[in-house]
């Protein structure tokens, strides 16, 4: 089942023999660290195993939004919203990116009381959420035939497109002198007296001090050869796309039965609103007591499975020496089959609740691998014990929208230069300080 059609970008032919930064992962969390660090004259190079935005960063929903999120992640998201709308000045690019609005429905009062507390996160950030009636829902949103007991707006929020947003911000990378190099896996990293001093790729080594590993989804494996243990799972979202269709909502949509945002091509990005299937793999029992809080909360939205993924993952290596080809270069692309009930019934449930998709005609189904952590809190962390390393992974979901506040908070941890927003809660030490690692409810 092929992907989604991701703008392409291609690689540099010369790999650099010396930078300053690496970046492991051509993701938008990646692309943007390395943008960040061009535009502030550090010498970087990009290193993508596959194709740029090739696995969850052109796969996910395509949504920008502050609403509903950790509180945790508030300031950074508030980071975001300021950068998407300069982001194609910027990089001389279209990103699809706009401010259309989020809409969160309430099918209950239980489900109002929960979103009706969330806009207090979000005092001091000039940033406008509010609860609808189910009048004022209609009258925001017309078309929709939903019995509802409210809804959570915010009009800050937006969307953007993800087979256009990270290729853009790669491109403006290599504009301001970033090596941007695809099929380019990085089989490891090398030190020096103690701290990182180069990677080793499968086209070579490139000398540098300072490694960022923004493996998304393969992130776990790669820190495991250093003794690094990342708390990671993977968590299968399913996609559809529908061709061209008048009479839908401007505003993102976001219910118990389906997940609806408009595209810049007149279609619309159709999933479930909270189903996801869960592939049970070797390190789901490593891993277990770790996402015990979270799977106490989430169970009910969760299809677990075993299948063809389990002895998959157990044919990887966990070691593997730097003169021979890595895992990353046996996988290019994490490209899973969809589950077409899912996505079949969340478009079900999206036709009675707005009766213009009756027409819809579907154009395309993809899947998607989440990373996500325990507490569904990213690390944007550097490595305490392996002076030079950093990780920004494990976005658990919301990384699309944050990406760019991600890759600049990263920025600012490499070169030194005072965080954008604290990165306490961002933390790599939190799994092994002694921290209660656990979601918070409701989010």
């Amino acid at each position: 089942m092929p992907g989604p059609r991701v703008v392409p970008v291609h690689g540099d032919e010369d790999l650099p023999s010396r930078v300053d930064a690496v970046v492991i992962g051509g993701g938008i969390v990646g692309c943007s660290t390395a943008l960040e660090l061009a535009e502030r004259g550090v010498s970087v190079a990009l290193c993508e195993k596959g194709g740029i935005g090739q696995e969850q960063s052109s796969r996910n929903w395509g949504w920008v939004r502050i609403s509903r999120r950790d509180p945790r992640e508030v300031p950074l998201m508030a980071e975001a919203l300021r950068i998407w709308p300069e982001l194609d000045r910027r990089t001389g690019r279209d990103t699809g990116y706009r401010r259309a609005g989020i809409v969160f429905t309430c099918a209950d009062d239980a489900e109002y009381e929960r979103h009706e507390s969330w806009p207090r996160n979000l005092q001091g950030y000039q940033i406008e959420a509010r609860m609808l009636t189910p009048a004022e829902f209609r009258s925001l949103v017309p078309g929709a035939e939903m019995d509802i007991k409210g809804a959570l707006y915010t009009p800050a929020d937006g969307r953007a497109e993800p087979q256009k947003a990270a290729p853009a911000i790669a491109e403006a990378a290599r504009d301001k002198g970033a090596a941007i190099l695809t099929e380019c896996a990085v089989r490891g990293i090398e030190t020096s007296g103690g701290r990182v001093s180069g990677v080793i790729t499968e086209r070579g080594a490139i000398a540098c001090s300072s490694v960022i590993l923004a493996g998304g989804a393969w992130s776990n494996l790669f820190c495991g050869l250093y003794g690094l243990d990342l708390p990671q799972l993977k968590v299968m979202n399913s996609v559809l796309r529908t061709k061209p269709l008048e009479g839908g909502p401007e505003q993102a949509v976001w219910a118990n039965g389906f997940a609806v945002r408009k595209r810049q091509d007149g279609g619309y990005t159709v999933a479930s609103g909270h189903e996801n299937v869960v592939d049970i793999v070797p390190k789901s029992f490593r891993y277990a007591m770790n996402f015990l809080p979270a799977l106490r909360q989430e169970w009910r939205s969760l299809n677990f499975r075993l299948s063809g993924r389990f002895l998959d993952e157990a044919r990887i290596p966990g070691r593997w020496r730097m003169d021979e080809a890595s895992p990353f270069e046996y996988c290019r692309v994490l490209d899973p089959k969809p589950s077409e009930r899912l996505s079949n019934r969340a478009l079900a449930n999206l036709k009675r609740a707005f009766p213009a998709f009756e027409a819809a005609e579907i154009a395309q189904r993809w899947a998607g691998y989440i990373d996500v952590t325990p507490d569904a809190v990213p690390v944007i962390s550097a490595v305490d014990t392996i002076p030079g390393f950093h990780i920004a992974t494990g976005f658990s979901g919301h990384g699309f929208g944050i990406g760019p506040a991600a890759g600049r908070l990263m920025a600012d941890i490499v070169t030194g230069r005072p965080p954008v927003v604290d990165p306490h809660d961002f933390r790599f030490s939190r799994f092994s300080d002694g921290s209660e690692i656990r979601p918070i409810s409701g989010f």
